[in-house]
């Protein structure tokens, strides 16, 4: 069974690698699975109880995701000021201090997503799953905060995933050879709910706990300066 959703970006997307550090400025094309699921789960958070909700993660986790992607992905490359933690242990008065922030210049990139994009979530089984189809409805952004996306139409069941999504959990066995290729992160579908809460510091995600996935999106480079690259997809 498979639960189809229709979105259309209303601001700039962005979301780094998991490779990454803090200070790394590059973006990802397309949300990863495992910021799908995780958009899902905090989205239920905030409609249904904990404990509730609690009982979801084990099917969010082994979800299988499916993406139909914007027509054309522009992506802005800019140096913009941010603030960092100061590492200075200087002391307020001292000669030294910065302040509990410096200033810097960082490298960031931005993704206009033109044109609607498609979420496809599968599982195994014919059973409905009306919780998935209510978080879909009441997801507003994805990747960094900020990336809202709107909803076009209520989520449909299928029984087939349409010809035009791949997907970003299975190998692909057809793809486009002049495609991009992304490294997108998932959740094992083990994880347990004490590893994504951000609140149980005794617990985090290790290295183990995420998969990555390597995924040739049906995106074409059509032009680029140093100033921005221009993705089409085919």
């Amino acid at each position: 069974m498979w639960l189809i959703a229709e979105y259309e970006a209303v601001s700039l997307f962005s979301l780094r690698p998991s490779s990454t550090t803090a200070s790394g400025g590059k973006t990802l094309l397309v949300p990863s699975p495992f910021a799908i699921k995780v958009a899902i789960f905090d989205t239920l958070c905030r409609l249904q109880p904990l404990s509730t909700v609690q009982r979801y993660w084990p099917d969010i986790a082994r979800l299988e995701v499916a993406l139909r992607p914007a027509a054309h992905a522009v992506v802005s490359n800019v140096f913009q000021r941010v603030l960092r933690p100061s590492r200075s242990n200087a002391q307020p008065g001292d000669p030294d201090f910065e302040g509990f922030f410096q200033r810097t210049i960082g490298y960031r990139e931005y993704v206009h997503l033109v044109g609607t994009f498609s979420i496809g979530l599968g599982w195994e089984g014919t059973a409905q799953r009306d919780w998935l189809s209510t978080a879909l409805i009441n997801i507003t952004y994805l990747g960094k905060r900020g990336g809202f996306v709107q909803l076009l139409q209520a989520p449909e069941y299928k029984e087939v995933l349409p010809p035009d999504f791949i997907s970003l959990t299975q190998p692909g066995m057809n793809f486009p050879l002049d495609g991009t290729l992304q490294v997108l992160d998932d959740c094992d579908d083990k994880v347990s709910f004490e590893k994504v809460n951000v609140y149980d510091q005794a617990k985090k995600l290790s290295k183990d706990d995420r998969q990555p996935r390597h995924v040739v999106l049906p995106y074409r480079l059509r032009r680029s300066s140093k100033s921005f690259s221009w993705y089409e997809r085919i």
